[in-house]
This record gives C-alpha cells, structure tokens and sequence, in this order.
C-alpha cells in the first residue's frame, strides 16, 4: 500500500530534556499504545506534538528534535505553551471532552479557546503539507483534530483521508449544545472514512449531522452535496500477544510472586484508570465501602488496589476530583482497616508495563467501571494476560468495550446495589465458569486484535475511495461540461428539458417561497430565444403557479409530473383521462399523519395529493414519512394510483402519469440534434429512462441514477445553462463576422 501518514495530537514517542540532554520515552494512552506497537510495520510517517515546549532561547532545538523524530518514522508538531493551555488543557479538554461525554454540565464554551483550537488545528495542517506526498493515505485520529480532515481536504482534494473517533459520540441533544457544532460536523465531513468503536457512536453521529447539516444518509454514507462519505464502527483492539506472552515472562512472574506475598490469601480487586472524572472511580469507592459495611465478612479478605494514572493536572476539576479520591481512601482505611489489613491499596502514578501486566495477572476481579468510555482497552487488556482464564472481569455497560465482552459481568455504574452485587458474584464464581467467559472473550480479542482492527479501517478506506472514483466518473468534470457546450453549440435543433425545484431552483420551507429569481428567468428566456432551442421546465407544481410564473416566456410546461402538458403559445391539456375520485379515500390518511406530525402538510393539485415534510423534526419526518408510505401501498393496492417518494415528500398521483411520458411527446415528434434533460429526485428517474442513448441526462446530487451524468449541487445548474448561453452567443458572432468578410471579400473582387 501507499505511504501511511498517520496525524494524532501527541506522537508515539515523546521528547524531554534531562540535563541538557533530549531524551526520548514512549507516551501513554490507548492510541500511543495501541498504534504505537506496530506502525512502523507499515511505511509510514506519525505527525504529532512531541510533549515538548520549546522556547524562543531554544528554537536551534527544533532541528535536533526534527531530526531525531525523523528516525523515529515521526515529524513534530511543535506548540506552544499559550496553545497547549486554550488548546489542550481548554477546548479540548475543558469544551469536548465532558461534553462528548455526557457531561454537558461541565463544559465551557469559551470563543478564545474556540479560536486557539481552529488555529491549533491548521497548525497541524500545514505540518501535514510540510511532508504529504501525492499519494499518502492519511489517517487522523481523535477530538483533538476535528477540523482537520476538511483543512486537509481544501488543501489535498485528492487526498485519501481517514478520520478515527476513540471517545463516544453523543447524542444529538447533547452535542447540540456546542456553539460550532456545524463548524466541528463540516471538519469531520472532510474525511473519507470516519471511524467510531460503536454503531451507537455512528448513529449519534448521523443523527446530528442530519438534523444540524440537513445531510441525508444511507446505510452510513452521507450525502453531502458535494461528495459521498462512509461512517462505520471499528472497536479498537489491542496487541493481545504482547499481553499474554508477557504474563509469562520470568520478571512478570517475578512480580506476580512479590503481589501475592504481600497479600497474601485475600482475594484482590483491581481498579486501573487514568485519573478522570469519567470512569467513576468515587463511585467505585463508595460502592467498595458499603460492600463492606453491609457485608462485614469480606472485611480483612478481601483488597482493593487502585491505580488512578495522573492525568490533566494542570485542570481545576480533576484536582478536585483528586482530592475527593484522596478523602475516600483515607476514609474507607480510617474506617475499616487493621494492623495487618489495608482494605484500599492505593497508587496515584504511572506502572510500567511489566508491573500493570503483573497487577492484572495476579487480581481476582478487574473492577473497570467507567460513566462513560469509547472503548476502554484496560478490559480487554486483563482478559488478554489472563492465560490460565482465570479472573472475572466486571465492566460498565457505559464502555464501548461492553458491546465486544458480553461475557463479563455487566452493570450500570450507577447502580451501587447491582455493583455490590457483581463483586459478590464476581469473587464467588466457580472457576471452571470464569476460564469459560474469558476463553470466549479471549478467542475474540485475539482474531480482532490491533492489527486486525488498523487493517479493516484501511481497507474499508480503500473501498470508500473506489466507490468515490466509480461515481466521480458520471460528475460532470470541466472535460465533459465542454463536451456538453461543444455539442450544444454544433446542433441546430435543440431540445432542453429541465426540472424546476432543486434545480433551477434551491429548495424552500414552503413550496410557494421557491419562486424563480431573475437568474433563472434571464437563464430561460435566453434559451428560449435562442434559434432552434425548444425549452420545456418539468415540475410537481400546479398549472396556475407555472403559468403565474412562466406563462409569458415562449417555452413548454409540464405540471403535476406530467398531469397536464402546455407547448409554447398553446394551452393546457391532459394527455390522458384521469380520475380524481380515489382523493376522498386517501385524503384521511393524509390529514390523520399530518396532525402526528407537527411541520408537514397537505398539498392538493388537480390529479394528485402531495404529503410534505421538509418542515418537520428530520428524524420523526423520516419515520413518518415510511409509515404512511406502506399505509398508502396497502391502501392503494386495489386503486389505479401510484405513490411516489420525492425529496421530503409523499405524492400520491395517477399510475399512467409520470415525467418520462410526458417528456415523450417533445423527444418523439423530431431528430433532435441535441437533448439535455437535468433533474435532481426520484421523480425524475422517469424522465432520464425515457432519454435517448445519446442525450445529455443530468442528475443534480451525487446519489446513483439512471442519468448519464451527475452534477454535484443545485448551484451548479444556473452556471452550465449560461455557459451554453454565451458559447452559443459566441459561436454566433463569430459566424456572422465570418459572413461578413466573406460579402466583403465577395464585393471587392467584383469588377468596378
């Protein structure tokens, strides 16, 4: 494969100075960790803040860093102190982070903070330039860097990029809060491939990029107007044979034996988190504190170690977070502990694996109990070193990891009684159950390990960009546009068939607020004069409207889809004999879903009813909007009426009529030397399957269709109608100065 150009917040490998010396030790955290082990499998290339603050007395350093990260497969992104505060310690950390996980309360939405977090991030992007190569992959990862992939994407628009989320997603009423949630929701959209541990992340995440974006999506593919992105999940693994193969290495066991010795028969209880207001360590402590209160006999038998890992110190709330953790020990020791007895063995630092792998094959019970967790790797991280599958892991339901390890005990944090409970199970499992529950998490976590997991993003990538290529071949390009204005301008006999909403015009609120700007009437009326140009605007609209609208320009009308025809300087007629009786038994239908749903309509025409719901809540619309649909298929299933599903609405209409058919008595009755039919929704897939091989059909969106060629948006309309215009004005000119020299050349040579 291509070069891997992976782009986090902090590298793998991070930078200090030890008197005067640079020094290099590897960072901590789940992506550090788990990428880390294995990227420089790959060629690749990681870009990244490398944890150092470089002052201005010491930017000869830079150079030396750049170096030494280079043979590292890392480029640095330095920063400064004045971002790390507004950047790290603020926006992401003080804005994102509590909010995107559920702790909305705790958020501040500070505009300086917004503003350092934007710039922060294009300092990112112009470190990815500094080193991009034309055909790298490259993979962004996390909150910290929502904005880049469409920073990248302007800079790079043909780049093949990735976006991973590690934390949860929420839900759109939560994630509404921010104050640029659509500035964060467009960043995102930027990338081709955006990654999250769980389908609920994905479907938060469609949720509100729908209803804040008005994005429509497809089984995970969003729509976005201008290109098609993919969401999928990818619950992040871990390098399973690191842990276990460590579990049995001769200083792993060493440490084991020193655990054991030092607790000797009591049943150990292992708490491993980085110091975060969300994994509930409190609630954790309280829940251990009135197991022993109410259970006295696990008093002396039972301990819990607890390693809370600094995190975030310099943040007001997690020095308060410590001090309440502090308080809870010393109370819970204070309170039960005895000569030879410390019921909480607690460690507020950092464990270097050898140890942590040890901690985790010598506890009887992980207690991993997180409010709210992306994924959480220290669960799957106790199941791997579990080699003997021994251990019992209990696990909150709120932990992305709760959907992969089913097999553990699962419990609500929340719930103080179902955790006492869980412990008590947890501590009195028989042990052939516990080497049966953790037997099938490990063959699991084994097949989709880290590797696995970083194969299947890149792959589902991969994929993401051939299906963009395939369609990327239909988008009118600048080559086929010419094309298109080439052969426009050669024919003499013209034929222009064009939907109105959606494509002559941007869609509206209201159906009567989509009235025709002077763009469009000056676009028309100059293609209706031109010689041999027949034009015809195709709608759902009434007769009255087009003709209030369109009556006085020399072109054909098509209303209610092809209910009622008008060809130029004629009047109104019906094709075909239709019916409208069938209205008095759907109409009920209509209004009772109506009243269901607050913002949609009713709109009556002459041979058709429209249901509309562009107004309504996205997501109970959508609902609706099926549910009356399969009520209207059953309840026209012995009527002569069809229904037909438009963008964000519901019409209901006569079988025989549609586009297509009508668009035929203007392409049958004459040779045309050129078609060009464009047309934007469902309804308009009739009329493009009634096109000639050779006509230009155009599809406004990017969505699949019967139409030769798609444009990316409504925008574009307007400007490939004016270039035909003025190609053909052009053209014109030209041949009347050719006419023009030729007479004079003609009357000189004539004899005086």
């Amino acid at each position: 494969m291509n070069r891997l150009l992976i782009v986090s917040n902090r590298l793998p490998i991070s930078v200090s100075r030890k008197n005067g010396d640079l020094r290099l030790q590897r960072s901590v955290g789940g992506l550090a960790t788990g990428v880390g082990s294995f990227y420089k499998s790959y060629e690749s290339l990681w870009v990244g803040w490398p944890g150092i603050n470089i002052q201005k007395k010491q930017e000869e350093e830079k150079d030396r860093i750049v170096e030494i990260l280079g043979k590292e497969q890392c480029h640095p992104v330095f920063l400064s102190p004045y971002d790390i505060k507004h950047y790290y310690d603020g926006f992401c950390n003080n804005t994102l982070w509590p909010l995107l996980h559920y702790f909305n309360l705790s958020a501040d939405y500070d505009p300086k903070t917004w503003q350092v977090y934007q710039r922060v991030n294009e300092k990112f992007c112009d470190a990815v330039m500094e080193v991009a190569r034309p055909d790298d992959v490259i993979w962004v990862h996390d909150y910290h860097l929502m904005l880049l992939p469409q920073m990248l994407r302007e800079r790079l628009p043909d780049a093949e990029i990735g976006y991973f989320h590690h934390i949860p997603f929420p839900s759109f009423e939560i994630f509404r809060h921010l104050p640029w949630r659509e500035e964060i929701l467009s960043g995102l959209l930027g990338a081709d491939l955006i990654g999250f541990h769980t389908y609920g992340y994905v479907r938060h995440f469609l949720s509100s990029v729908r209803r804040l974006l008005g994005y429509e999506h497809t089984f995970g593919e969003v729509r976005t107007g201008t290109r098609m992105v993919r969401t999928d999940l990818f619950p992040m693994g871990i390098d399973y044979h690191r842990f276990a193969d460590s579990a049995g290495s001769t200083q792993v066991q060493k440490e084991i034996a020193r655990i054991r010795q030092k607790y000797g028969k009591r049943k150990i209880i292992l708490s491993f988190d980085r110091l975060d207001y969300t994994k509930g360590i409190p609630l954790r402590l309280e829940a251990f504190d009135a197991l022993l209160e109410k259970k006295p006999e696990y008093q002396g038998k039972v301990s819990l170690v607890l390693v809370a890992v600094p995190s975030r110190t310099g943040v007001d709330s997690y020095q308060v977070l410590k001090k309440r953790i502090d308080e809870l020990v010393g109370r819970i020791n204070g309170k039960y502990g005895t000569t030879d007895w410390v019921p909480v063995r607690y460690f507020y630092n950092f464990l270097p694996f050898e140890t942590l792998v040890a901690f985790y094959s010598a506890a009887d019970v992980a207690l991993v109990t997180p409010l709210r967790d992306g994924m959480n790797l220290m669960a799957k991280e106790y199941v791997a070193t579990r080699t003997d599958g021994t251990g019992v892991l209990i696990l909150s339901e709120m932990a992305g990891a709760a959907e992969e390890l089913g097999e553990a005990i699962i419990v609500n944090p929340n719930d103080q009684d179902a955790v006492i409970e869980a412990i008590e199970t947890a501590l009195a499992m028989p042990e052939k159950e516990q080497i049966e529950r953790n037997r099938t998490m490990q063959r699991r976590l084994m097949r989709y390990d880290i590797e696995h997991w970083v194969g299947d993003f890149l792959t589902r990538l991969g994929d993401a960009r051939a299906v963009q290529a395939e369609r990327s071949e239909q988008v009118v390009t600048p080559a086929i546009r010419n094309e298109l204005v080439s052969d426009y301008v050669a024919g003499k006999d013209r034929l222009l068939l064009l939907d109105y909403d959606g494509t002559l015009v941007p869609f509206a609120s209201k159906p009567q607020k989509a009235v025709p700007g002077d763009a469009t009437r000056e676009v028309l009326e100059a293609l209706s004069r031109a010689p041999g140009n027949e034009v015809v605007v195709i709608s759902g609209r009434d007769r009255s409207t087009l003709d209030a609208w369109f009556g006085a320009m020399d072109i054909g009308l098509i209303a209610e889809h092809g209910v009622w025809i008008k060809e130029r300087s004629g009047e109104w007629r019906m094709p075909e004999a239709l019916s409208d009786e069938w209205k008095a038994e759907i109409n009920p239908l209509l209004e009772l879903y109506t009243d269901r749903t607050p913002g949609a309509f009713i709109e009556e025409k002459d041979y058709s009813l429209v249901w509309h719901y562009r107004r309504t809540e996205p997501v109970l619309g959508a609902q609706r909007a099926k549910d009356l649909k399969d009520d209207l298929l059953h309840l026209t299933s012995n009527l002569d009426v069809g229904v037909m599903e438009g963008n964000k609405v519901i019409e209901i209409k006569n079988n025989v009529v549609n586009k297509g058919r009508a668009a035929l008595n203007w392409v049958s009755r004459h040779a045309w030397d050129f078609i060009l039919a464009i047309g934007d929704d469902r309804t308009d897939e009739d009329l493009f399957a009634a096109m000639p091989p050779e006509a230009y059909s155009v599809k406004v969106g990017l969505a699949p269709s019967r139409a030769r060629f798609n444009l990316v948006a409504q925008r574009d309309v307007l400007p490939l109608l004016r270039k035909c215009i003025e190609r053909d004005k052009e053209g014109v000119s030209g041949k009347k100065e050719r006419q023009g020299r030729e007479k004079a050349l003609i009357e000189s040579a004539a004899p005086g």
